[in-house]
């Protein structure tokens, strides 16, 4: 009709357009909460995407950056997927229970029996959406804002965590002589005023595993710093042990829990597991943490407001598929074999550099799908691990992630490289180009 001003699209600029001050980036940012103008972004998110644009212009760059599987080379199990499709198809597509469909539940009890020895009762158990969900109820469970979280730095996304619940931080700076874990030493200072101790082993990022000599003081540490807080009537003092990578370790490494080493730690670990890393099954987002009942129950209730529930179907097949011991064995050996080749191709090419005089330390592989690399170029040719980072990607077509990404501010050199999206052919093509930018 005439006179009839147009609709839609425009008119949702014209809305924008009357508070174009929130449209700018820093008065918007003064909008928001204090807890989001403080939250940093993921690091590898970034180095990811600038990957993404130097592919796009056709450059080869070997990818050793993402903690993810390129399912061209790792891909999930086939009975996890068959099963998967199996349950949609029988109508598995509502939501699941809070804590969990029954049948896992009771398959990871049987699981954990059965490989690690370890007997815990159905109710010590919660299901969610991957591991991360597991860390966030975790932290969300035990802490209140200001209450003191001990990791090892570099670590995976405890700084992030810890901003997000207003913790305060008490990073412990670790080195590769004790394998970039925390000693006894280290750690007993902090422990009569923490609330959470989280340990990762295999670690992300440094792919090393953590003695059962180091884990058992540890685990000692915890239980007498208990029994002195019940006594005074204080609130417990937690042990978060990661081990999303149990599965996968190499070099005659044995993977150990502080629950089997020290039986009397129990009530106060919280474990947390996936099928992400151990299957190759990132993106199917099944988890799953181990404690108390009475503490598995308020996560419970605290990840159910948030709806990170792991997807019925999955929880179905993962169910039917820990049960498979046989195939499961099968399946993980080739799969644990394929890494350690990758692993050990890297390694060797790195050693073989160093034999020739090429600032190269690589540390040998040991769990999980990284390895460490230091590059001793810092106050040499560069002044920081990003200069360096960027050196190697426009020179060698090699994509890598500084350990700062991973809470460690010094720049020392130290980069994680991960094997989970490359095949041994893109390793040895980069070998020869690494040379030649170290040169």
């Amino acid at each position: 009709m005439p006179g009839t001003k147009p609709i839609g699209t425009p008119l949702a600029i014209k809305l924008f357009d009357a508070a174009a001050h929130f449209l700018d980036p820093k008065a918007a940012d003064a909008s928001h909460s204090q807890m989001a103008r403080g939250l940093i972004g993921s690091e590898i998110l970034k180095i990811a995407a600038e990957i993404r644009a130097l592919k796009a212009t056709g450059k080869d760059i070997c990818n050793l950056t993402v903690g993810d599987f390129d399912p061209h080379q790792f891909a999930p199990p086939p009975q996890l997927i068959t099963d998967t499709e199996a349950a949609l198809r029988a109508g598995h597509t509502n939501y699941p229970p809070s804590d969990g469909v029954l049948e896992l539940r009771q398959a990871v009890v049987r699981y954990y029996e059965r490989e690690l020895g370890l007997r815990y009762p159905v109710e010590s158990i919660l299901i969610a959406g991957g591991a991360r969900p597991i860390l966030y109820g975790a932290y969300g469970t035990v802490l209140d804002p200001g209450d003191q979280v001990v990791y090892p730095v570099p670590s995976w996304n405890n700084n992030h965590y810890v901003h997000l619940f207003g913790a305060t931080a008490v990073p412990l700076t670790v080195t590769r002589e004790h394998g970039f874990f925390p000693t006894a030493a280290q750690v007993r200072p902090h422990l009569a005023t923490a609330r959470l101790l989280v340990i990762n082993s295999p670690l992300n990022p440094t792919g090393t595993v953590i003695s059962p000599t180091l884990l058992a003081e540890l685990a000692q540490l915890v239980v007498e710093e208990n029994q002195r807080r019940a006594q005074q009537g204080r609130k417990a003092l937690f042990l978060l042990y990661d081990q999303v990578y149990w599965t996968l370790t190499f070099g005659g490494q044995k993977h150990v829990t502080p629950v089997e080493l020290v039986p009397a730690v129990t009530p106060y670990v919280i474990m947390l597991d996936a099928i992400s890393k151990s299957f190759a099954a990132t993106g199917m987002r099944v988890g799953w943490a181990l404690a108390s009942p009475p503490l598995i129950a308020r996560m419970r209730d605290f990840l159910g407001h948030v709806g990170a529930w792991a997807p019925r179907a999955e929880q179905i097949a993962t169910a039917k598929w820990l049960d498979n011991a046989g195939e499961r064995h099968a399946w993980q050996a080739t799969f644990a074999a394929q890494l350690e080749q990758r692993l050990d191709a890297l390694y060797q090419g790195c050693q073989a550099l160093a034999a020739d005089g090429l600032p190269v330390e690589a540390v040998d592989p040991q769990g999980a799908i990284y390895l460490s690399v230091r590059f001793d170029l810092i106050g040499k040719r560069f002044a920081t691990n990003e200069e360096i980072r960027k050196h190697l990607l426009e020179h060698a077509g090699m994509a890598v992630v500084p350990f700062q990404a991973f809470g460690l501010r010094e720049d020392s050199g130290w980069f994680r490289l991960s094997v989970g999206a490359v095949s041994l052919r893109d390793i040895e093509a980069m070998l020869p180009r690494l040379r030649a930018a170290l040169r």
